[in-house]
């Protein structure tokens, strides 16, 4: 049975339509609706609306199914539409009349947003790790290779002596920076709009800093209109975090390809990280890298989609919200995954130390000649002009 079922049937044609992948994607959101629903009985118990022994047992019920999605046993039906009617299904099938209760004072719009929080609080704390742990590796390189020195480059031409740690640390700078704007997301992320209804409240006095006291949130999300303009916004901050950091390793994976190429040869990929060429047998691809490239581009299209699907909406819930969520989850599956795979990258990575001094050739020392005659009194344009004669 359907949250929202009267009674009459709908068309098959219809429902395959508004469902879409939604029943797929809620897969992620099976422990964290659960986890909210014990939340939100905990506070019906405590306002009255149910027993304690009624508490009780939809929380070992849902704690059951908790370790049944984990294990993948609990299936989500398409006729479910989502976890949020698999998971009442299933607490009515155990419980009866009991799990009927649960949906009282809240409807599926804070429900959904509910445990969309909670897994993004999740995802945020395995991003920061995996942040965390590319900066190691990163810092590891640094310590390894740093003080080689490499050629800097300005519209893709030599311009001034670089090295290794310049390069490296400027990457590890950045990544700080993301770590400091994940802090930022988190704390806007970090609000509880479970109670807050259909985006109008609940004719009921719910206690909602329970709920959120329990669920781990900072604070409560009060206003129930701003708990629905806050999908999507919400979302495009995660995604802009998401951009962000792909964006580095966007640049990370050019600076690679490009200077890992035998005609520069500073960086070696290991041939096992490597890919061949059904027809060239020379070919060692750096294909990893391409693809990091890429996908930066496609985190990009997933907050641009958030953008677009809430623009021009007037207050309150529509349903092109259920959009929103496959481009959020298939943005932060990239970006976990790129962070990770750049932290085995920079692990592997080698610095051709021969190559690397054999690039540093006289014209990226024009500059440093420059300021010597500065230093000898010589005006700054003088000594420009004098040592651009000799290029």
């Amino acid at each position: 049975m359907k949250l929202w079922d009267r009674g009459h049937n709908i068309d098959k044609q219809v429902l395959d339509f508004t469902v879409g992948d939604d029943y797929i994607l809620d897969k992620k959101l099976v422990k964290f609706d659960c986890l909210a629903s014990i939340a939100h009985a905990k506070m019906l118990g405590r306002i009255g609306i149910l027993t304690k022994e009624e508490v009780e047992k939809l929380t070992l019920e849902l704690n059951n199914l908790i370790e049944l999605d984990k294990k993948g046993k609990f299936v989500i039906e398409q006729e479910q539409e989502d976890c949020h009617t698999a998971i009442e299904n299933y607490l009515t099938t155990k419980l009866g009349d009991l799990g009927k209760k649960i949906h009282t004072a809240r409807s599926r719009n804070d429900q959904v947003l509910t445990a969309l929080r909670l897994y993004y609080k999740h995802e945020l704390h395995q991003l920061k790790n995996l942040l965390d742990d590319l900066i190691r590796s990163m810092t590891e390189f640094d310590r390894e290779h740093g003080s080689t020195e490499i050629p800097g480059f300005t519209h893709t031409r030599k311009a001034m002596p670089s090295s290794v740690s310049m390069w490296v640390t400027a990457f590890i700078d950045s990544m700080t920076d993301n770590l400091s704007m994940l802090d930022n997301t988190k704390i806007l992320l970090d609000q509880s709009p479970l109670g807050s209804g259909a985006g109008y409240g609940i004719p009921l006095e719910l206690d909602r800093e329970y709920t959120a006291d329990i669920l781990g949130f900072a604070r409560v999300q009060k206003n129930p209109i701003y708990v629905q303009h806050s999908r999507g916004k919400f979302e495009a901050a995660l995604l802009n975090l998401s951009g962000m950091i792909m964006f580095d390793l966007n640049k990370i994976s050019s600076d690679l390809i490009l200077f890992s190429m035998p005609e520069f040869g500073f960086f070696e990929l290991p041939e096992e990280m490597c890919t061949g060429s059904s027809i060239m047998p020379h070919k060692k691809n750096p294909d990893v890298l391409e693809l990091i490239r890429a996908k930066y581009h496609v985190v990009v299209t997933c907050e641009y989609q958030i953008k677009h699907i809430i623009g021009n909406l007037i207050s309150g819930y529509h349903r092109d919200f259920q959009l929103s969520k496959a481009p959020v989850i298939n943005g932060l599956e990239i970006t976990k995954s790129c962070t990770g795979m750049m932290t085995h990258i920079f692990s592997e990575l080698k610095v051709n130390a021969e190559n690397c001094q054999k690039a540093m050739t006289d014209e990226l020392y024009a500059t440093a000649e420059v300021y010597k005659l500065v230093q000898e009194g010589v005006p700054f344009r003088d000594a420009y002009r004098r040592i651009s004669k000799r290029y």
